[in-house]
């Protein structure tokens, strides 16, 4: 079955968090649990992490054929954070700049 998903040109964080919300319906992800989403959101971060060894040039075991793409598993992450927003109903760009606000008056010394 081919995809009907679209994202637009210019799209706003909103727009990408309804994609994702489309996206998991489409590919048939809905009864995904916080747990399941969490656990496979970790997942990502460890991948993302092993992503960056490869551009840092620390040592690792895994063969440099077979890293991921560092863009792509910022994406992955991107698209749990999203889909686990939904999940809780939060508005994410809202909370985002809510939460930038109560930042700048931090003392980041």
């Amino acid at each position: 079955m081919e995809s009907t998903l679209h994202l637009k040109s210019n799209p706003e964080l909103k727009d990408y968090q309804h994609y994702v919300r489309e996206m998991i319906l489409e590919r048939g992800f809905k009864d995904e649990s916080i747990q399941d989403l969490l656990m496979l959101l970790l997942e990502e971060c460890g991948e993302l992490a092993k992503a960056c060894r490869k551009y840092t040039q620390i040592k690792n075991d895994v063969k440099r054929e077979q890293q991921e793409n560092l863009e792509h598993e910022l994406a992955d992450i991107l698209m749990y954070v999203l889909a686990i927003s939904n999940k809780f109903d939060v508005d994410l760009e809202k909370a985002f700049r809510e939460k930038e606000e109560i930042n700048k008056k931090r003392n980041w010394a």
